[in-house]
């Protein structure tokens, strides 16, 4: 029995750790390649989760409901790239902020669609209707490594184009590529694009992993873990996300058996543990590594 709990719990981990590494790698695209600042990463994976489970309780079979979740996320980063990316980058932190609220306040309240603060159960999970609960949960973690593999050999592909060369140089002078006759909101709003569909994809598999999503699942401290997992590894390379978002979930995991090692740590006491280590990491990250451990 133990044996197979440890199985469990270790699975539910690495699960945990590649929907994560798929958040990280969308935003990474969006800052470490491209430098925008989005504050509000969450809001796409909350579009992301609620678009795949409200498709999939209708009958929408999954390998349609995971594509539509990362369009509908993609569409939603179309105008705020448009109307912010030309203002320049301190909007945009802002402006996605805003946005992640909106999206949250929206689901809370538009009951007819998303049953407001009661959540959607019941959402169906990926492979447990011909693999069974443990084996679903590991056939789920094989494809989140090969979906991760894919969008790591999609960034590795676009960090040699000449896209990523010239989000690049709007990263370093958006001056001197506006300059060279580039359209800098086109190429920054294509990014935002991109990463935001990551975000969404990332949802559609917190969805149906869970099986239940509500809207307190999706409060910016999300988008702020997902900010420290970039930051810790280093946010322009690939080694950097995977290395930040297992530190990041070691970090989260691992306080919870503080309550094991000084008992009587009560789970509110508990969380404010967890944000003073990660707090603290991520102060000595930038004193003393700000590149990232990568």
């Amino acid at each position: 029995g133990g044996a197979v709990k440890m199985e469990l719990y270790l699975s539910a981990i690495a699960i945990w750790v590649l929907i994560y590494m798929l958040m990280a790698s969308g935003l990474a695209l969006q800052y470490g390649f491209t430098g925008l600042i989005n504050f509000g990463y969450v809001g796409f994976v909350t579009i992301g989760a609620y678009t795949s489970a409200i498709l999939s309780l209708q009958g929408v079979p999954l390998w349609l409901t995971s594509p539509a979740a990362m369009a509908l996320a993609a569409l939603a980063a179309y105008p705020l790239g448009l109307v912010t990316l030309r203002l320049g980058g301190d909007y945009l932190a802002i402006v996605t902020l805003g946005f992640s609220e909106s999206v949250r306040i929206f689901v809370t309240k538009e009951e007819w669609l998303t049953r407001g603060t009661h959540g959607i159960p019941g959402i169906p999970r990926v492979f447990d209707d011909w693999a069974g609960r443990s084996s679903g949960d590991l056939t789920l973690l094989a494809l989140l490594i090969v979906v991760n593999i894919a969008v790591f050999a999609m960034m590795r592909w676009l960090i040699g184009s000449p896209f990523v060369r010239v989000i690049a140089a709007i990263r370093d002078n958006e001056v001197a590529a506006r300059a060279l006759g580039k359209d800098t909101v086109s190429f920054k709003t294509r990014s935002l694009m991109i990463g935001s569909a990551l975000g969404g994809l990332a949802g559609a598999f917190q969805a149906h992993y869970i099986t239940f999503i509500g809207p307190e699942q999706f409060v910016p401290l999300i988008t702020f873990y997902v900010w420290i997992a970039i930051i810790l590894g280093g946010a322009g390379r690939i080694s950097g996300i995977v290395v930040g978002t297992v530190v990041l979930l070691t970090f989260l995991e691992g306080s919870r058996f503080l309550r094991d090692i000084f008992g009587g740590i009560s789970e509110v006491q508990l969380a404010s543990v967890r944000f003073f280590i990660i707090g603290m990491a991520l102060i000595c990250t930038v004193l003393y590594r700000p590149q990232g451990l990568f």
